[in-house]
């Protein structure tokens, strides 16, 4: 009878591990890969100081973990230490990040 009770739970216990495995690996997935041109949507937010679209608080939200490299790069520098660039990540509700 011990046997056949320590089943259910072990049974249970590789269904629970299956679901937090599966979840790391969509979460995992769903990073997308840093790619500044995909910020384009929020260039005449930066440029002119405009609320940012739908799409570029999606597409800042999807970048934000490459920010601080974008930073380092004299290229992109300027655009996103602007006053435009913090208003658009407030705006978007991402905080601005402290690298």
């Amino acid at each position: 009878m011990k046997g056949c009770s320590t089943k259910p739970v072990l049974f249970t216990c590789a269904i629970l591990l299956f679901f937090v495995v599966a979840q790391e690996h969509r979460v995992a997935a769903a990073v997308a890969p840093c790619d500044p041109m995909q910020l384009l949507p929020c260039e005449d937010a930066i440029r002119r100081g405009s609320a940012p679209t739908k799409e570029c608080c999606t597409k800042v939200g999807q970048q934000q973990h490459s920010v601080c490299g974008y930073l380092r790069n004299p290229n992109f520098k300027a655009f996103l230490n602007s006053p435009n660039a913090k208003k658009i990540a407030t705006d978007c509700h991402y905080p601005y990040p402290k690298c």
